[in-house]
């Protein structure tokens, strides 16, 4: 038992119990950290550099990029150096630090992929007012309201759960330091502050994700109506899988965050956890340009640029 004044450092996660293991799991990190680095750093460089893909879709996916980049970088680095190392410590200072920008990252990254939502519905269903709606000023003011509000929440979450008493043990039940794994080492009564504002927090996520539904609803509806069976096949093709993702994205956020303890499980929040925090920044790239023939040959001319340098 300790308090949280006397607390130096947390335990992440227990490594698998052979040192084997723990190398294969420090190079499936690895493995899906360097395709998120190359995916992201990719789609950045890109957008960055082509004048033409200066357009809201594009300017909403560099952030996204941006944000994918962040995310991953501030769990998986840490998690692949305690693998190497065959070590579980993070200091307060880091669990702070990673607490933070995890939980500002992620939030910022809903509220973005609602914006990137809109954007499609008024591309798709409102094709002859898109300039207007989306101007150059307008898709500057809805990013940085998505950043500001992931910053706001934050520092909410952040001030709120290291200001609590912690004396269960410094032990966190997860590879990276999250909310409710910290909330659950706490013995003081004033937690249902950050239980509401936690709640709060999971009730703005699931207006993002009916948001995002209802924008995809409409999209497909307009699609529908679209008289060439190949047009309609190809938007099918390339929204489909966007939908897919957003949906696994947020609904196994929200789980992670309101799992009721009777179904509670080490395994069970390991993969929510990977499932929210690591696979979309490693897929997202794959996602969002797969299918994107404007962005593929950006690519490609970029890399032959590239190439052609040398």
């Amino acid at each position: 038992m300790a308090n949280s004044s006397s607390i130096s450092h947390f335990l992440l996660l227990p490594l698998p119990g052979t040192r084997q293991l723990q190398l294969l799991h420090f190079c499936l990190f690895l493995a899906i950290y360097l395709a998120a680095l190359l995916g992201n750093g990719l789609i950045i460089s890109t957008i960055a550099s082509d004048h033409h893909l200066h357009t809201p879709m594009y300017f909403f996916l560099l952030n996204l990029a941006l944000l994918d980049l962040g995310t991953i970088s501030t769990t998986v680095p840490k998690s692949m150096d305690n693998y190497l190392r065959n070590t579980r410590d993070i200091s307060y200072a880091g669990c702070v630090v990673q607490f933070f920008f995890s939980v500002f990252l992620m939030d910022t990254e809903y509220f973005l992929l609602s914006t990137m939502s809109y954007d499609r519905y008024i591309a798709i269903c409102r094709p002859l007012h898109y300039e207007t709606l989306l101007s150059s000023r307008v898709c500057v003011h809805l990013a940085a309201a998505a950043w500001a509000c992931g910053l706001l929440s934050a520092l909410l979450h952040t001030a709120n759960t290291f200001s609590l008493a912690l004396c269960q043990s410094n032990a966190v039940d997860q590879f990276f330091c999250e909310i409710p794994q910290i909330l659950k080492l706490s013995c003081s009564t004033s937690n249902l502050r950050e239980f509401w504002l936690l709640v709060v927090s999971v009730c703005l996520m699931f207006v993002c994700f009916v948001f995002i539904v209802v924008s995809y609803v409409q999209i497909f509806r307009a699609v529908l109506r679209i008289p060439s069976q190949q047009e309609r096949h190809k938007t099918f093709a390339t929204y489909l899988p966007h939908m897919a993702v957003v949906s696994l994205f947020l609904s196994t956020g929200i789980f992670a965050y309101l799992e009721p303890s009777s179904i509670y499980s080490h395994s069970l929040d390991l993969v929510l956890s990977i499932l929210y925090s690591i696979l979309p920044p490693a897929v997202n790239p794959l996602i969002y340009s797969l299918r994107n023939q404007e962005l593929k040959a950006a690519l490609s001319k970029l890399i032959t640029g590239w190439f052609q340098k040398q």
